[in-house]
C-alpha cells in the first residue's frame, strides 16, 4: 500500500500574496494623476471665457461670482471596508435581509468606522459587481439550470445552490424557453401574461433579489431627494446654479436625448476645500472602493469633466478614504440637512 505524498505549493505561488482589496493607493495615484489634475482645474477655471458655449449654460448669462466652501469630510479606513466586505456577502444571498441579519451586520460595526447603513450599502455595491462579474458563468450553465427547472427545483434554490442572481437566472429559463427579449420584458412588466408557475417563480426571485428585480422606484424617489436637498444647499447660499432637469429638457430638444446631465452645474466661479468645481453629482449610496462602481463612476464622471473641468461628488452614506478619480472632489453629506429625507 502506498501512501499519497502531500502536494507541493510551486515557489512561484508560494511567494504570491493574497491580492490587495480595493484599488492602487490613492496617494500613488494622486502622484501620477498631477498633470491631468492641473489641466481638468484650468478648464474648470476658464470655462466661462471660451468661445463656443459650454453645454448647459444659458444663452445669456451674468458675470460669474466668486464662491467658497469648507466641507468637512469624514472618509472610511480602507481596512474596515474590507472588513465589512468579507462580511456582509455570503453564497447565494441575493435579497433583502432578514432583521436578524440586519442585526447581525449592526452588531459587527459597533467597533468599525463603518455605520449600518454604509455596511448595507456596500453590500448593494458588492453584489452588483458579483451580479456582472458572474454572468458569463450564468450563461454557461444555462442548460443546466432550465434542466432542473424542469425537473421542479424553483428559482429561489437554484440561487442558492449556483450563487446567481435570482432574477437572472429566471431572465435565462425564459431564454432557454425561447421566449425573445421583447417577450420576456412584457412579461416582467406584467407577470399575469405568463402561465402560473412562471408567475410565481417570478414572485419569488424578485422578493428575494435586491440588485436584478424589477421594481426600483423607491431608490430612485430617494435619489431624486438627495438632489433636491444639495441643490437647496447651494442655492441658500447664494450660489448660481442649474438643475439636471432643466438640462434634460433642453438636451432632448436640441439633440434627441440627454447627454451631460450632472445633478448641479454652476454658473458661478466655486471652489470646494481649495479645488475648483464646476458641477456636482449627488448619489444615494456609499462610495465603495469597489471596482465595477469605481468603473462605471469614472466612465460617468470623465464625460462631465470634458465639458467643464473639474467637479465633485457628494455621497449620501459617505465614501471609502481610497476612492479616486481624477479632477473629481470626494464629498460626504455631513454638513448636509437631511431631516427632509427621514
Amino acid at each position: 500500500m502506498t501512501t499519497k505524498k502531500p502536494h507541493k505549493k510551486s515557489r512561484s505561488q508560494s511567494r504570491q500574496r493574497p491580492k490587495r482589496y480595493g484599488n492602487t493607493k490613492k496617494s500613488v495615484l494622486l502622484e501620477r494623476s498631477k498633470s491631468y489634475i492641473d489641466e481638468v482645474e484650468k478648464r474648470a477655471n476658464n470655462r466661462f471665457d471660451r468661445p463656443d458655449k459650454p453645454m448647459g449654460f444659458p444663452d445669456e448669462i451674468k458675470a460669474p461670482n466668486n464662491h467658497s466652501f469648507e466641507w468637512h469630510v469624514n472618509p472610511v479606513p480602507l481596512k474596515d471596508e474590507e472588513t465589512l466586505a468579507k462580511f456582509v456577502i455570503r453564497k447565494g444571498e441575493f435579497g433583502w435581509l432578514e432583521d436578524s441579519r440586519v442585526d447581525e451586520i449592526a452588531n459587527f460595526v459597533e467597533d468599525k468606522n463603518m455605520t449600518l447603513d454604509q455596511a448595507l450599502s456596500l453590500r448593494s455595491a458588492l453584489l452588483q459587481q458579483k451580479t456582472v462579474y458572474s454572468h458569463g458563468r450564468l450563461k454557461s450553465r444555462a442548460k443546466a439550470l432550465f434542466r432542473l427547472y424542469n425537473e421542479g427545483v424553483s428559482v429561489v434554490d437554484l440561487s442558492k445552490r449556483f450563487d446567481f442572481p435570482p432574477m437572472n437566472i429566471f431572465r435565462i429559463i425564459l431564454t432557454e424557453k425561447r421566449w425573445s427579449k421583447s417577450r420576456i420584458k412584457e412579461c416582467l412588466r406584467d407577470p399575469t401574461k405568463m402561465k402560473k408557475r412562471e408567475q410565481e417563480e417570478f414572485e419569488k426571485a424578485e422578493a428575494a433579489d435586491r440588485v436584478s428585480n424589477v421594481d426600483q422606484s423607491e431608490t430612485h424617489t430617494r435619489a431624486d431627494l438627495f438632489e433636491e436637498v444639495l441643490a437647496d444647499w447651494f442655492e441658500s447660499r447664494g450660489v448660481n446654479i442649474r438643475r439636471q432637469n432643466e438640462m434634460v429638457s433642453e438636451q432632448r430638444i436640441e439633440h434627441g436625448r440627454p447627454i451631460n446631465t450632472p445633478d448641479i452645474l454652476f454658473l458661478d466661479h466655486v471652489e470646494i476645500n481649495g479645488q475648483p468645481v464646476a458641477w456636482i453629482d449627488a448619489k444615494h449610496f456609499y462610495g465603495a472602493d469597489v471596482s465595477f462602481q469605481r468603473k462605471k463612476m469614472s466612465k460617468q464622471m470623465s464625460r462631465y469633466i470634458d465639458e467643464w473641468g473639474s467637479g465633485a461628488v457628494v455621497y449620501r452614506h459617505g465614501f471609502s478614504e481610497n476612492l479616486f478619480i481624477p479632477g473629481c472632489l470626494m464629498l460626504d453629506a455631513g454638513v448636509l440637512d437631511l431631516s427632509r429625507m427621514s
